[in-house]
């Protein structure tokens, strides 16, 4: 897995659209910042579901915009897996997370999921036309 970004925890808030003010933890992904809300992520840790990924934009303060991803603990629970709804799929360690989150360490790394590849007699099957497409719905 290649590394393309990093998570970093920098003790920032971030305005939501309600007006309230939550503590984030920055991702860092290709380039591009995200957030996630440091108590729904702390929930998700603890075993209670996925936390929304927001996009984030600095103005005089920042602020919280559209959910833009979703993010779990794996099965392994070894890991946080990132799904960017536009951008791929990538994870972190959640022992280096957990540490980020506790400040005592700087930043995760995070790393992209390969996607899957195709099977070596498989990218090049051709479909022809007196062949008969099956529905998964017939």
């Amino acid at each position: 897995m290649q590394t393309v970004g990093y998570a970093q925890r920098a003790g920032r808030r971030a305005v939501d659209s309600r007006g309230f003010e939550y503590e984030v933890l920055d991702l860092y992904i290709l380039g591009t910042r995200y957030a996630i809300r440091l108590e729904d992520l702390a929930r998700a840790i603890a075993g209670h579901g996925a936390v929304r990924i927001e996009e984030i934009t600095r103005e005089w303060k920042n602020f919280l915009g559209a959910t833009c991803g979703l993010a779990q603990v794996s099965v392994s629970k070894k890991g946080l897996n990132i799904e960017i709804f536009d951008g791929g799929q990538y994870t972190t360690p959640l022992a280096a997370l957990c540490r980020v989150i506790e400040n005592r360490e700087r930043s995760a790394p995070v790393a992209k999921i390969p996607g899957p590849s195709l099977l070596l007699g498989e990218k090049d099957r051709r479909i022809f036309p007196e062949q008969q497409r099956l529905s998964a719905f017939a």
